[in-house]
């Protein structure tokens, strides 16, 4: 069947996506096309009667030409429709057709063979979304009573479905406008959805190794000795031209020979055979591909265009694709025992979930987990990462009871909007441990897909915050927060006690406790080297039991009398009573590189981790002490604001763009309208050219007025006064008009403006940018040197939840002039986060909005004022993160 892009279609090509089912396969979707014709009539032909019935109210065997061409052509404005396919086949069809300016009725056949994976689910996502680009706001639809299956799309979808029963047919209503509830159940869907795409690709019952080769010293030959060498607990084949068997494995000339399903085929042959082997994968039903073939994107230009075909070829076939330039993957669950790598050192198995990008430092990241004794539940390298990514291996981890504590290194980040709400999620239930090497693609390794970003690294640092995540500098450092959340409970709260033998490594250990802003609260007790075992369990056991405590550091130099085993065995009895945390530094001790294994009085096995230095253990002790603060505390809700009109902002946008294809500044008029739509109130400013234009301007707008240049120079430039204020009549005003002409001459010429005088408070500035990567980010300073000179700015990624926004006003070093320094009158603290509320739901509504500034936004006691604002409008980019399904 011929393949028909979104472009051919005629309908735009952000419609156009690729989608995980329900049993974790893919389809893609776009907009239907004239070229269909022959597809519709297939799709047809193969639907039985009773599913003809149900969408035709009729039994209509046969399509007309005039149906067809009905069907087929569409205006993607007032009709639109769009089609699931499958290897270039039409597998469903989903359409509305608008009834009035803001309803219109919507329909769904889908094939009989692909009914139960939710497309039609999937469809009216994305039919709903459409809908709202142009400007219908509520769908009704026929269904016969006996369609259930339909009927239990429109109820399950999260609206408020409203249903009457006429002449035999249940007519539905309901509005689409997302809703708190109809979000969760997208979101839901899609985390079920990836979860089970990612359960398919680590749980095969067949692997397939398309490459394996007889020669000792390939690729093919080491990832056919390690799947073997792990014991893999399903059926495994090679796919070799001639060989009938490698390694005692059945070999077959294709994967078309294999007998029976392939559920992972690994891919090690060179680049310019591999399209051929995934075409042979999709026509045999393979539902995943495991590419560690090398030679792609990260070769160059030709590499670049070679995977991308590689993509589109596995996608529309319906596979999900790990790699290419993969490292491989590994389940150490004893029902799959699956080492599908090239990895020479591989970790037991344990309860630490892996990903990394690079198949370089995928190496080194199992070698220094095995090296620390840290056993792994799955571990899976992206490479350049076409596919599968590490926000697929979250949807998981979620879920997974295998798996206790995760850990990602990231070279680049594709989708740092759908990471941080996926992130979020996992990191509700479990510790989650990021490196992170950037998030441009300028930092980006050759082969990696990925936008540039406009955003500065405190941005990605606050996203990672939001989410929860714990961010650490170096492999290093996340195995050393991983031992720790592993085998000890996470703490709660920020008090610790410090126990040892040496003053020295005790005031080290508290002067490492206060740079982090950990409190110490007991100790530090230091003990003689020559006290015996029962001093030692003392003074760990008053530690532990000091209720003002919730952690325990343990740095021990040898003791000189007591044996070390003892102090060992004393130390695990008295941690073992607690549920308290313990971390642990011995100097110079042998067999405690790791930590300590103990056994807990609900019988859990545990261990106290051991550092080389008590700097170590303190930083991880930092780390999970302030996720543990995250995680105990209220998230919030979503900000919604009452008293926005979003149509009234769509329309003034469009109509911007429709004069200005290319976008430009609103001018003050318009400025104001934008910003009234969502509830801001933009105080009036009144460029002026002379004297008694201004005199005029502040006659109207009553006094006292200011009076301040609008040159950018002057606004930018510290210590030139571009502004007078107080003037409290006309002869004050000419007063000024003179002073200020004289005093900055040329830097004036761009003319003055003249404004009502605010009540004094504080400076803020407020912005809102549409990055090409994160989306939307709103960024928060106080205005003046902390901005200009400091770069003292707070940033975060919509949408925010009103603690989102109290951190965010509180993200800045200057936030104390905000809540009364020196004496001075705190601001209005709520109406300053109404403020940033709305500017975010604005800035997350409209895509089109490449920047908003509020400057400057006067906070005090009273309120808040908006004195001045600037807009750009340009065309919207299409976000990583649209809201209806889509693969990246």
């Amino acid at each position: 069947m011929e393949v028909v892009s979104a472009r051919e279609s005629g309908g735009p090509v952000e419609w156009e996506a690729d989608v995980v089912l329900k049993d974790g396969s893919v389809a893609h979707i776009r907009p239907i096309a004239p070229a269909d014709a022959d597809g519709i009539r297939a799709f047809h032909a193969h639907q039985s009667a009773e599913s003809i019935y149900l969408r035709f109210f009729a039994p209509i065997r046969e399509l007309s030409a005039r149906d067809i061409h009905r069907f087929t052509h569409v205006d993607h404005h007032d009709r639109v429709a769009l089609v699931a396919t499958l290897n270039g086949d039409i597998i469903g069809i989903g359409r509305f057709d608008r009834i009035d300016r803001s309803s219109a009725e919507v329909a769904f056949n889908i094939s009989d063979r692909f009914q139960g994976k939710g497309i039609g689910s999937v469809m009216l996502e994305h039919l709903a979304a459409i809908a709202q680009e142009v400007g219908i706001t509520r769908f009704t639809a026929e269904v016969l009573p006996q369609n259930r299956k339909m009927i239990t799309v429109f109820k399950e979808a999260g609206y408020e479905v409203s249903s009457r029963i006429e002449d035999g047919v249940i007519e539905v209503a309901f509005d689409i406008l997302p809703t708190e509830q109809s979000k969760a159940v997208q979101l839901a869907r899609e985390h079920r959805a990836e979860a089970r795409s990612v359960s398919t690709i680590l749980f095969p019952e067949t692997v397939a190794v398309v490459g394996a080769s007889r020669r000792d010293d390939s690729i093919g030959a080491l990832v056919m000795r390690n799947i073997l060498g792990a014991g893999f607990a399903g059926r495994l084949y090679a796919i070799h031209p001639e060989a009938d068997q490698i390694q005692g494995v059945p070999a077959y000339p294709s994967v078309l020979d294999v007998p029976g399903q392939v559920d992972l085929a690994v891919v090690v042959v060179p680049p310019k055979q591999a399209l051929a082997v995934v075409r042979e994968c999709g026509q045999a039903g393979v539902r995943a591909l495991l590419v560690l073939s090398s030679g792609f994107a990260e070769a160059g230009e030709e590499g670049v265009k070679l995977q991308d075909k590689l993509r589109r070829r596995a996608r529309r076939a319906g596979m999900r694709v790990v790699g290419p330039n993969s490292f491989g993957l590994i389940n150490n669950d004893p029902a799959v025992r699956l080492n599908a790598t090239i990895a020479q050192v591989i970790p037991d198995a344990g309860r630490l979930g892996l990903f990394a990008q690079s198949g370089a430092l995928g190496i080194a990241v199992l070698a220094s987990a095995a090296r620390r004794g840290l056993g792994i539940s799955v571990f899976a390298s992206a490479g350049n990462r076409v596919d599968v990514s590490g926000n697929d291996l979250m949807q998981y981890w979620i879920d997974d009871p295998e798996t206790d504590t995760v850990g990602l290194y990231l070279e680049s980040m594709g989708n740092p909007r759908k990471f941080s709400r996926i992130a979020r999620h996992l990191a509700t239930v479990k510790p989650v441990v990021v490196v992170s090497s950037g998030v441009s693609s300028f930092a980006a390794p050759p082969g990696h897909r990925t936008r540039t970003t406009n955003v500065p690294p405190q941005a990605f640092d606050a996203l990672l915050r939001q989410a929860g995540v714990i961010r650490v500098e170096n492999i290093h450092q996340l195995f050393d927060v991983a031992q720790l959340t592993l085998h000890q409970p996470v703490p709660r709260g920020d008090r610790v006690a410090i126990v040892g033998n040496s003053d020295a490594l005790g005031a080290l250990s508290a002067g490492a406790c206060l740079s982090w802003g950990l409190r110490v609260t007991h100790g530090p007790v230091s003990l003689l080297p020559q006290a015996p075992a029962a001093e030692f369990a003392a003074a760990l056991d008053a530690a532990f039991a000091d209720p003002e405590v919730d952690s325990v550091v343990a740095a021990f130099i040898p003791p000189l009398v007591t044996s070390v085993s003892d102090v060992r065995s004393a130390m695990t009895t008295v941690v073992s009573k607690y549920e308290k945390p313990c971390v642990a530094t011995f100097l110079g001790v042998r067999g405690v590189d790791g930590g300590l294994d103990y056994v807990q009085a609900d019988g859990v096995s545990r261990s106290v981790p051991a550092y080389a230095t008590p700097e170590d253990g303190i930083r991880a002790l930092n780390a999970v002490t302030r996720y543990g603060q995250w995680r105990a505390r209220d998230r919030g809700t979503t900000v919604s604001p009452v008293g926005i009109d979003r149509a009234a902002a769509e329309t003034l946008i469009a109509r911007v763009l429709n004069a200005s294809p290319e976008g430009r500044s609103l001018d003050a008029d318009e400025t104001a309208e934008l910003l009234a739509a969502y509830g801001m109130r933009l105080w009036p400013a009144v460029v002026v050219d002379d004297v008694e234009a201004a005199v005029e301007a502040a006659d109207a707008l009553t006094y006292p007025v200011i009076l301040k240049s609008t040159s950018p120079i002057v606004r930018h430039q510290p210590g030139i006064a571009g502004l007078r204020s107080d003037l409290v009549d006309a002869e004050s005003v000419r007063d000024a008009f003179a002073s200020l002409t004289q005093r900055l001459g040329p830097l004036a010429a761009d003319r003055f403006v003249v404004q009502r005088m605010a009540v004094p408070g504080v400076s803020c500035v407020l912005r809102a940018t549409e990055d090409p990567l994160f989306g939307p980010v709103v960024s928060f300073s106080v205005a003046g040197p902390p901005t200009d000179l400091l770069g003292d700015v707070a940033h975060r990624v919509p949408p925010l939840t009103d603690v989102d926004v109290t951190d965010l006003i509180d993200g800045v070093k200057a936030a104390p002039l905000l809540t009364g320094h020196r004496g001075s009158a705190p601001v209005h603290r709520a109406a300053l986060a109404d403020l940033v509320a709305r500017l975010s739901v604005l800035a997350d509504d409209h895509s089109e909005l490449a920047s908003v500034e509020l400057n400057p936004v006067n906070a005090w006691t009273g309120g808040v004022d908006l004195l001045g604002a600037d807009v750009v409008v340009r065309p919207a980019l299409v976000r990583k993160d649209p809201g209806r399904r889509k693969m990246g």
